[in-house]
């Protein structure tokens, strides 16, 4: 009820539109879709509830905005709940706290970087870098404040099993991401939502 709730809120009316009439980035979407998905299927399986895998949210955010974004992430979610966590009941708290509430802070974050500081290329991509390690934490926190609250885990036991992965997820996450859009920057700065080479540079 509250993912529905969030998803009309963040209804990418305008987005959408411009899907409608972009077949290239329609291709864009589904492919990075696909990717994200086979990404998540990288995963750690503790225990029941408690996965470890990359994200990626921060790069997808950065190419499609973080209302379309979140929209589309309902897709590998719906799988992921589905066919690795075998509990399709999560899919509502898994998505929100999980993947839509992380990207909204991302975009945030995003913006507060934008405001405060000078737009420069190199800003973008440290801050994209930033913004992708931070991604994971906030990931970790939200999901394991909702399996202590519903009393699946006590807060000890995520301490010590789940809370502890942050610093070793969060550097190689930025990593990745940073590579990402460093690429796009260089050669495919059109896939990035609101980024432009007259700005940054």
């Amino acid at each position: 009820m509250l993912l529905a709730i969030w998803l009309w809120l963040a209804w990418p009316k305008e987005e959408l539109l411009q899907l409608k009439r972009d077949k290239a980035l329609q291709s864009r979407l589904f492919l990075s879709t696909l990717a994200i998905n086979g990404l998540w299927l990288l995963n750690a399986s503790i225990t029941a509830g408690i996965h470890v895998h990359f994200l990626g949210i921060v790069t997808f955010m950065l190419m499609f905005g973080w209302r379309l974004a979140t929209l589309a992430i309902l897709l590998p979610v719906l799988f992921f709940c589905l066919f690795v966590m075998q509990t399709p009941f999560a899919v509502g708290w898994y998505g929100l706290l999980g993947y839509a509430l992380p990207i909204f802070v991302a975009y945030l974050i995003y913006c507060k970087v934008y405001q405060a500081l000078p737009h420069h290329v190199f800003v973008y991509i440290f801050g994209a870098f930033i913004n992708a390690g931070l991604s994971i934490v906030i990931h970790i926190l939200m999901w394991s404040s909702w399996l202590w609250l519903s009393g699946a885990y006590s807060w000890q036991y995520l301490i010590d099993n789940y809370l502890l992965l942050m610093p070793l997820l969060g550097f190689p996450e930025a990593l990745l991401s940073g590579m990402a859009i460093t690429f796009m920057v260089v050669y495919r700065p059109h896939w990035l939502f609101d980024y432009s080479d007259k700005q940054y540079f």
